[in-house]
């Protein structure tokens, strides 16, 4: 079904699309419009879920740790502000290997006080062990939540969707949404390795001796590493089952290009125009986009770089 629906409306679809099982939800713009659809979708009975209202960010995710550590399909939103507050939990949520997916429409950190884009805020999460990936448009962040939940339950590590503030988030653009029967094959159901269960009590993530601790620090960065192939075959699946694929990154224009733009989110599109007006005039430009940021793909970027003479990272 093809629709004009905004970015954070992708986002709900997404999410009510991969049948996720509790949302814990707290309003912050520019997300807040993604928790509103996503009650509207309970409250009708278009999808069946705990939608759980809390009093800030950092319960919101601590709620999401809650109902994961419980073997729950867990999804929540922020931007911004409400990103930094979560900061703690975030590092609970990924060495606990939660396979969380939150949707952050990107926003700048205050001071000033700002509601514009600007990626710093997800940015500055980068190592507390979530994977990000960043969104050019609508259908690219309806995909890349359902995508999301695939790649993070199996590498269990959580995810964040990354969608531009405004630019993306309150802007309308054509999407197909498939149907429920088309993605539960590619998507089934969550079957936790591990949960709470009080018919078989115990505990999880209690006090580490050191080298225990290293054992586990160690068994998550060779999950991190692990997730760049899971992605790919992700999107390799995902393709064939919807025909659109969008790698972990993305060369346009590369393969002879002197001077390589590196883009992440909305501005890729903008990025392309201006590639394909250099090269109308001769110039040979090219452009990387950075679908995947963490795990970083650091050999893939370097096999495209290593023959550029310039390069012009947007940041």
């Amino acid at each position: 079904m093809e629709r004009v629906i905004s970015g954070n409306e992708a986002v709900a679809y997404g999410a009510m699309l991969s049948r996720v099982q509790v949302i814990p939800a707290y309003p912050i713009s520019p997300q807040t419009t993604i928790v509103e659809a996503l009650s509207d979708f309970c409250a009708s009975g278009k999808l069946k879920a705990d939608f759980v209202k809390v009093e800030s960010e950092h319960s919101a995710i601590s709620c999401c740790v809650g109902a994961a550590s419980a073997g729950a399909r867990t999804f929540t939103a922020t931007s911004a502000q409400g990103l930094a507050l979560m900061h703690e939990v975030l590092h609970w949520a990924a060495g606990a290997r939660l396979p969380i997916v939150m949707a952050n429409v990107n926003r700048a950190m205050s001071a000033p006080w700002t509601m514009w884009c600007d990626q710093g805020d997800s940015l500055a999460q980068r190592d507390t062990g979530w994977l990000q990936f960043y969104c050019e448009d609508n259908q690219e962040v309806l995909d890349s939540v359902i995508m999301a939940f695939r790649i993070s339950e199996k590498v269990l590590l959580p995810t964040m969707v990354c969608l531009d503030g405004f630019i993306l988030s309150h802007t309308y653009e054509q999407v197909d949404i498939p149907e429920a029967a088309e993605v539960d094959p590619f998507l089934p159901p969550y079957a936790p390795p591990f949960k709470l269960d009080v018919d078989e009590p115990m505990s999880f993530n209690a006090a580490f001796l050191p080298d225990v601790y290293m054992e586990q620090r160690v068994k998550i960065q060779q999950a991190m590493e692990e997730a760049k192939e899971v992605a790919k075959q992700a999107d390799e699946e995902f393709g064939r089952a919807f025909g659109r694929r969008y790698g972990i990154l993305e060369e346009y224009r590369a393969e002879d290009a002197d001077l390589l733009l590196v883009t992440s989110g909305t501005i890729t599109g903008t990025a392309r125009v201006v590639v394909d007006d250099y090269r109308e005039k001769g110039e040979r430009v090219g452009l990387l986009k950075m679908k995947m940021f963490r795990p970083f793909p650091t050999g893939d970027v370097r096999r495209v770089l290593q023959q550029v003479k310039k390069v012009a990272v947007i940041d």
